[in-house]
């Protein structure tokens, strides 16, 4: 017998979204044996727009799509979901600092926890993807204190996905034969993507590519790769980063691989010297119930520990940036 579960995207009619809604309605995400209500939330001017992506999703004729509705009233959207996959958010404009963005998207988060709170179902997780979506994260759970901090992700799992491509074509191997490269921190520019706990083929990656490539290049690049994307694309990243998000959910749905992790932002216990409360990525474990562990007792060498620190102190002057959102 299938079950249902009830999905909301946020931005139902941005680019992301309009690559990530087919993938959610054909059962990528939950499941061949999941139907999936999916609510498609945006801003009031966008309903008309996100009305003609239902129809589509209608004419797509999706087995496992129970239901499909657009509405800009989070208490229609947010009304006993199951998820909440936060999509959307303000982009970056010209000449906008990093600060000037989150505070700018700051609100839009406070009103999500906020919603999330009155409205959705009381085992409700809660995924935020629109960026910066560690501080994003951090503003909408500070408002919706009565959903437990194990609820809560944002999506490093597109830095992941690159960092093991990028790692398997240095090596020329298949992105399968990469293991354990997990990301750390913040999604910005001072994320690690740790190859020193990654394998190739069973071998430890820095045996299988020189360190100082993987210290000099491969960190850079899994950084800026977003970055190279719109100077190539014209566009930020759409397609891999809808993948990113089936993958970040399929990882939380599905128990993780023997000897495998995968990354996320999660709330910190304190596990790795990351302060309490902070929303780092960090490598995770799942059972495949929806729930995670923080994998416990990976070394980090010198060089580890300093990219950490690092991104760690970004995070906090993050949150420091949004203090009176937190209360």
């Amino acid at each position: 017998m299938s079950t249902t579960v009830r999905v909301v995207v946020t931005g139902a009619t941005g680019q992301v979204a309009y690559a990530l809604l087919p993938r959610i309605a054909a059962g990528a995400m939950f499941g061949p044996d999941t139907d999936v209500d999916l609510r498609l939330a945006d801003i009031p001017p966008m309903i008309d727009k996100a009305k003609g992506v239902v129809m589509e999703l209608e004419d797509g004729a999706y087995p496992l799509l129970a239901r499909v509705s657009a509405s800009a009233d989070r208490a229609e959207t947010h009304r006993d979901a199951d998820w909440v996959l936060l999509v959307g958010s303000v982009p970056r404009g010209p000449g906008m600092e990093r600060g000037d963005l989150i505070r700018k998207n700051g609100p839009i988060f406070v009103e999500e926890g906020k919603a999330i709170a009155r409205h959705a179902a009381q085992g409700v997780r809660v995924v935020v993807v629109g960026n910066p979506c560690n501080t994003n994260c951090l503003i909408a759970r500070a408002n919706a204190r009565s959903v437990t901090n194990d609820r809560w992700s944002a999506m490093t799992r597109l830095d992941q996905n690159r960092a093991r491509s990028l790692l398997a074509n240095k090596a020329g191997a298949r992105v399968k034969d990469v293991k354990k490269l997990a990301i750390w921190g913040n999604h910005s520019a001072t994320l690690y993507p740790d190859f020193t706990n990654a394998t190739v083929r069973g071998k430890a990656a820095s045996e299988v590519i020189d360190r100082g490539w993987l210290e000099k290049e491969f960190i850079p690049a899994v950084q800026q790769r977003g970055a190279a994307v719109i100077a190539a694309r014209g566009a930020s990243s759409a397609f891999s980063a809808a993948q990113a998000l089936v993958d970040h959910v399929r990882s939380l749905v599905t128990a993780t691989p023997p000897g495998d992790c995968f990354s996320a932002a999660v709330v910190s216990d304190g596990s790795y010297g990351v302060p309490n409360g902070l929303v780092s990525s960090f490598p995770l474990h799942s059972k495949g119930d929806g729930g995670y562990e923080i994998v416990p007792g990976v070394k980090l060498d010198r060089f580890a520990t300093e990219k950490l620190g690092a991104t760690v102190a970004e995070l906090e002057k993050e949150r420091d940036l949004v203090k009176d959102l937190l209360t």
